[in-house]
């Protein structure tokens, strides 16, 4: 019980940045929705649950599958201007992203511990080609790299984002206890969530 309420004092937001693929930011909707994040801003040629006319994607709902009816989001044109809005209310930037400065992924969690849970995470998410511009990295207070094992050198983004999500946000034992009931609420497509719960185990 204990745990729980600390978990309640986070606030956590998602930033999609630049990520162009329909069906990589509505599974990223979806991921957010389940891991408790309050809010996500999309951010640069990033698309939208619904287009120019105002009426909802049949093509992001499909791989979304109703969560963007349930979690926030905001459009936004400036990615720096909005990192300096949350930093003015007190977020952590963390950037999921490659770099000499990164950090592995799962010292995370040991950051949030020694701040007693009580700090705002704003997660960033980029580009698979290019990744996010040093320019922003530069801008953001943690870079969280997850380690590569094999001979390619990144994981699909939405992938991604999951991993450092449920990792850095304590929910690693819902996973790891509860493996079926975790597998059946995402269609019971076990092979990206076995790589999900080797890697944040």
């Amino acid at each position: 019980m204990k745990k729980q309420k600390q978990k309640q004092k986070q606030e956590n937001i998602l930033i999609i940045h630049d990520v162009r693929s329909v069906v990589n930011v509505g599974a990223m909707f979806r991921t957010a929705d389940a891991a408790g994040v309050s809010k996500i801003y999309l951010t640069g040629y990033t698309p939208a649950p619904i287009d120019r006319f105002g009426k909802k994607r049949s093509d992001f709902a499909k791989s979304a599958l109703g969560a963007e009816d349930f979690v926030i989001w905001e459009s936004k044109k400036s990615l720096p201007a909005l990192i300096s809005k949350l930093r003015r209310e007190g977020f952590q930037i963390i950037a999921i992203e490659q770099d000499k400065r990164s950090i592995d992924y799962r010292k995370l969690k040991q950051i949030n511990k020694e701040k007693n849970f009580e700090n705002k995470n704003a997660f960033i998410a980029g580009p698979e080609v290019t990744g996010i511009p040093k320019s922003i990295l530069d801008k953001c207070d943690v870079i969280a790299e997850i380690p590569m094992l094999g001979k390619k050198e990144s994981l699909n983004v939405s992938v991604a984002t999951g991993i450092v999500l449920f990792s850095a946000l304590y929910f690693c034992y819902l996973i790891i206890y509860y493996p079926i009931c975790f597998s059946s609420a995402y269609g019971g497509r076990g092979s990206s969530v076995g790589a999900l719960i080797w890697l944040i185990s």
